[in-house]
């Protein structure tokens, strides 16, 4: 019998990437969406792939097994702070479509 903690670890870890790639994905849509001539066309094509992406990747650790998707659940919810500290850091000379 093998230990469940390597896939624990690995559905944590991958629940952070995911949330990485979501949360990550609206602040960069934001931004571009921001001075797009079509902003709305933005905001739903990246809702669409950010959505898509986060649910097969929720769907591919969970594996039927209801722990792995509570453990994906909490690495995307750790990983909301994550970003939205790293993106409110006051900007350092770098030149930004916002700009």
């Amino acid at each position: 019998m093998t230990s469940d903690w390597p896939i624990g670890l690995l559905a944590v870890g991958v629940g952070f990437v995911l949330g990485l790639f979501f949360f990550g994905g609206l602040w960069w849509t934001v931004r571009h969406a921001v001075i797009s001539p079509r902003p709305a066309l933005w905001f739903i094509g990246s809702m669409l792939l950010r959505v898509a992406v986060t649910l097969a990747g929720f769907y591919w650790v969970s594996a039927d097994q209801w722990w792995r998707l509570l453990l994906c659940t909490i690495g995307f919810i750790v990983a909301r702070p994550v970003v939205s500290r790293t993106v409110n850091r006051p900007e350092t000379g770098r030149r930004t479509p916002c700009n």
